[in-house]
């Protein structure tokens, strides 16, 4: 909220004061639930945890995070959003909604990621899902010279930056309202995903949004 002001309003505010603002105003921001532990699966493949819990990159490309998260619409309806985040820009490089959480929903994800970056070889880090750990994906990195990386068993905290985005994603526009169909969901995701890359200021990324500070850091090499 400070930083937008701040930028779009050619203000010079410090956070402290936007609080005492928004408490006089009775604005308050919404809390991010905790996430759901899900049923094991027997993997086909692990990978070591290549990333280590290192979530610094210096350039787009050079390391990958990708999981799968639960959403509900409607009555009963559930639909899974995957999605693949870089962390030199904490960018959504490419995502799927899908009615189920399988296979085909994380391939089309990666396929989607790779088409577009052909030349990216990051670190690849996911949790010890049931698509990451299968023979199909190893071979899908392989062939895209890109090397896999794990969380341990029950570590969340390893793909911390995902878990961030997720927790981001659903309190600011999930949580706050109700959806009736899935087509009602999926123009939700894609406005949220159009506006985090494009519009939504960061202070890690010296407050500027996810693309700006791509081009950013493709300037300063340059």
């Amino acid at each position: 909220m400070t930083i937008k002001l701040n930028r779009e309003h050619n203000l010079r505010v410090n956070h402290k004061r936007i609080y005492r603002l928004m408490s006089i105003l009775k604005l308050k921001s919404v809390c991010r639930r905790k996430r759901k532990n899900y049923i094991k699966s027997t993997p086909e493949i692990t990978a070591d945890n290549i990333l280590n819990r290192n979530f610094e990159a210096k350039e787009f490309g050079e390391k990958w995070l990708t999981d799968v998260t639960e959403m509900k619409y409607g009555l009963g309806g559930k639909a899974y959003l995957s999605a693949i985040l870089d962390l030199s820009d904490k960018s959504i490089v490419s995502f799927v909604l899908g009615h189920s959480n399988n296979n085909e929903l994380v391939f089309k994800t990666f396929d989607i990621a790779h088409s577009e970056y052909l030349d990216a070889k990051p670190i690849f880090h996911s949790d010890r899902g049931f698509q990451y750990t299968s023979k199909s994906f190893k071979k899908k990195l392989d062939d895209a010279g890109m090397i896999q990386s794990m969380s341990r068993v029950s570590r969340c905290i390893d793909n911390g930056p995902m878990e961030a985005f997720w927790g981001m994603l659903k309190s600011e526009m999930y949580y706050l309202r109700r959806f009736n169909s899935y087509s009602e969901l999926e123009t939700a995701i894609v406005d949220y995903i159009e506006y985090y890359n494009n519009h939504r200021y960061q202070r890690r990324l010296k407050c500027m949004t996810p693309i700006e500070y791509r081009n950013y850091l493709q300037n300063k090499v340059a």
